[in-house]
């Protein structure tokens, strides 16, 4: 019975570490660090994507400008050579009336009575008002060709304006993405690598609150006193608990995983490597 009693004993000292588990606190620590290491540089992409984000969108912007102004001028090209069409055909109905007066006039010195006189002159009066209102409506129509062909000039110089800045921007972008490609590869690479670190539960939760987040921050550090994601206090022993490293600890508000200093200083230096 007594040599029992020793092998449980024995037994008991080999397994007493195991139970202790002193690495705890140290995988806590190597996660956490993770997760903000994970968090700055997927912070850094999002700056680049941000930087070619708003490029793009003004190089459509204006490549859109331009089409529209181009197609504006289009239509008042296309109402030009119409309201010249139309004062044409007018200037034929002119003459066209003229030679009817002259008919009419002359049908006028062969008569026989007063009423086929003045049938003729009411013919003679209603072709000359025919006349007017082509004359008016040529110049009404000349007036608005002119206004068109001023308003295709001016859009003619916006384009030309447009069209520059459509270049440099496409020059910025082009030269943007050429400096910032080689550092996303990078970072991407960084992340792919931190996320390796991290258990697939702690990896999911990150991102769902990365994805919920505005900014993209998911993992924060304590900035005076409170949350670096909303701001919001923290008490004294809740950040005691934070310093400790024992757990991922989140805001109670807002969901973020918080950090304190000595986890960013560890992940800044992980980053530096």
């Amino acid at each position: 019975m007594a040599k029992k009693v020793s092998t449980k004993k024995a037994e008991e000292q080999v397994e007493a570490p195991v139970i202790l588990r002193p690495d705890v606190d140290l995988a806590i620590e190597k996660r956490l660090v993770a997760l903000y290491t994970l968090q700055s540089v997927d912070s850094e992409i999002d700056k680049i994507q941000i930087i070619r984000g708003e490029l793009p969108q003004a190089v459509q912007d204006l490549e859109d400008e331009i089409a529209g102004l181009n197609t504006r001028i289009e239509n008042f090209t296309n109402d030009i050579k119409e309201t010249e069409a139309a004062s044409k055909a007018r200037n034929t109905e002119v003459a066209d009336h003229e030679e009817q007066i002259k008919k009419y006039k002359k049908q006028q010195d062969n008569v026989r009575n007063n009423r086929e006189y003045e049938s003729l002159a009411k013919e003679i009066e209603f072709q000359n008002l025919e006349i007017q209102l082509c004359e008016r409506k040529n110049k009404e129509g000349a007036a608005k060709v002119k206004e068109l062909k001023e308003h295709i000039a001016a859009a003619k110089t916006l384009v030309e304006n447009r069209t520059k800045d459509l270049e440099a921007k496409r020059e910025e972008l082009t030269s943007i993405i050429a400096e910032t490609e080689k550092d996303e590869k990078r970072l991407r690479e960084k992340s792919k690598e931190q996320e390796q670190y991290i258990d697939d539960r702690y990896l999911t939760a990150y991102k769902r609150i990365r994805g919920a987040a505005r900014n993209g921050l998911a993992v924060v550090q304590i900035d005076r006193d409170a949350c670096g994601g909303c701001f919001s206090n923290i008490p004294p022993q809740r950040q005691m608990e934070i310093k400790m490293h024992k757990k991922v600890i989140v805001c109670e508000n807002c969901g973020r995983i918080l950090v304190d200093d000595d986890i960013a200083a560890k992940a800044k230096a992980n980053l530096e490597k």
